[in-house]
């Protein structure tokens, strides 16, 4: 029984794996220097939100397995934002708010991005990427980060599982 609790458990771990991936892209110096996104955290939760639901959505076109490792790259990414508003010095008691309110933020942008992204819909999505990345109401400020959404959610799409789950290969990002 206590050889049950201590041992490895690999698919446990998958989530954290994914979410470092999408990390990792979101974290590129040429979002922040080529296409202009201010290096503030809640510009850095823009992308991250944005890296992770393309990532989630190749993910989630794999039948179950990419069902289960879909949900534990959300999971993850869910309990990510719990653990930084910890570090952040946010108090136990306000976690809870703040958690509900950065679950609706995150609801509302996977909501905006997930329709425009399966249709590849640059123009729509650039509107709600100028917004919420940019905060600017002009569609064009967007454009470039919608190219570079819409062309990444086609490279994972040719991609097998096992590169998307490992190394994907993301789009350029360009101006």
């Amino acid at each position: 029984m206590l050889r049950n609790l201590f041992r490895q458990r690999p698919n446990e771990r998958q989530g954290d794996a994914l979410y470092a991936l999408a990390v990792e892209q979101a974290r590129q110096p040429a979002f922040y220097t080529v296409m202009g996104v201010a290096d503030r955290i809640d510009a850095r939760f823009e992308l991250y939100t944005l890296h992770v639901l393309i990532l989630f959505l190749r993910l989630k076109g794999d039948g179950e397995r990419g069902e289960v490792a879909a949900q534990k790259l959300f999971d993850t990414y869910i309990s990510s934002l719990d653990n930084t508003l910890r570090e952040l010095g946010v108090g136990d008691v306000s976690v809870g708010k703040k958690m509900r309110k950065l679950g609706e933020s995150l609801y509302g942008r996977m909501s905006a991005y997930e329709g425009p992204l399966r249709a590849e819909d640059v123009d729509a999505l650039a509107v709600s990427l100028a917004k919420n990345v940019f905060e600017s109401a002009d569609a064009e400020t967007g454009i470039a980060l919608a190219r570079y959404a819409v062309a990444s959610r086609q490279n994972l799409a040719t991609q097998s599982f096992e590169t998307v789950s490992k190394a994907p290969v993301w789009a350029e990002i360009t101006a």
